[in-house]
């Protein structure tokens, strides 16, 4: 047994997010982990979140905190840009007074979505909204800081908890019987499972070789492999919502394609979120399966928890 890894000290940011709540599982087996939530710790107070650092003293940060209300952000960009930016930027000079890992979490809003195909890393940025600026104002201040880090940038999350697109689609199905979705924005449907699940391997990897870890220094993109649009990713999940006998007002036939230009909203989209993931795979030795792997087992668990 290699000691080192049973006496790291993990401290997880957001515990209580979709990515978060995850988390609290996966990295588990991987030291002692203090996780946070916003009752622990507001990123609004610098000061408090400066002090759980310094008392703690982590060897690996993960920061699954964020101002994540895309809309909303375009009104409030300061609380945004303290949430992404600032905050992101005191955790990283932490991490390297500490000689600790910041494995810190970004989005394909930091792209401009007009790409014909995948994003890669290296590809230049072009932000259109609040949302996606101050998520690119907070990785560059990592890479400023010169700490140890990944910056994992992922897109479409979603959870068996919280507010995101395949719980809403599912009520809302319940509730209309006719939905409107977007047909022209496309990605990867992506769990936070899976985003949790490569995270603890991907800091497990770094923790265990000394010699790579400087090499591994970087940011990668994790999504899940395939594309879908929004509009058909949610029939696929009517679809397989109904096989557990669910019924639905919207019939799969019933959601209607509809262009971006028709369904307005405060910030502006990437149509292509795509997200290229070849780095992630080659450097960790991973496979990221379809988007269908796990979108099959969160629909199964909703409804088995309900059962």
């Amino acid at each position: 047994m290699d000691i080192k890894a049973v006496h790291m000290k993990l401290l997880l940011l957001g515990a209580n997010g979709q990515v978060g709540r995850e988390l609290q599982r996966s990295l588990a087996p991987l030291g002692e982990l203090k996780a946070c939530d916003r009752n622990t710790v507001d990123f609004i107070d610098l000061a408090g979140l400066q002090n759980l650092v310094r008392n703690y003293r982590p060897d690996v940060i993960v920061n699954a905190a964020a101002y994540t209300d895309v809309d909303k952000a375009e009104s409030e960009e300061a609380k945004a840009y303290k949430i992404n930016s600032e905050a992101v930027d005191l955790l990283a000079k932490e991490a390297k007074a500490l000689n600790a890992w910041l494995i810190h979490y970004s989005t394909d809003y930091i792209f401009d979505g007009t790409k014909k195909d995948a994003y890669k890393e290296e590809d230049e940025t072009n932000p259109k909204s609040v949302y996606g600026k101050t998520k690119l104002q907070g990785e560059r201040a990592i890479i400023q800081s010169k700490c140890k880090h990944l910056i994992l940038r992922t897109s479409w999350l979603y959870s068996i908890y919280g507010n995101n697109f395949l719980n809403t689609i599912i009520r809302l199905a319940k509730e209309k019987k006719k939905l409107r979705v977007v047909s022209d924005q496309i990605g990867a449907p992506t769990s936070a499972e899976l985003v949790a699940d490569v995270t603890s391997l991907c800091i497990f990897r770094i923790l265990q070789d000394d010699l790579l870890s400087e090499d591994i220094i970087g940011i990668y993109h994790l999504t899940s492999t395939g594309k879908v649009s929004w509009h058909d990713f949610a029939k696929y999940v009517i679809i397989e919502a109904q096989k557990f006998g669910d019924i639905f007002l919207t019939n799969p036939e019933n959601i209607i394609a509809v262009k971006t230009s028709e369904y307005v909203l405060p910030a502006k989209r990437p149509a292509n979120s795509l997200l290229n993931t070849q780095k992630m795979c080659k450097t960790f030795n991973l496979y990221l399966p379809s988007w269908q792997i796990h979108a099959d087992r969160v629909i199964k668990e909703l409804y088995l928890r309900e059962a």
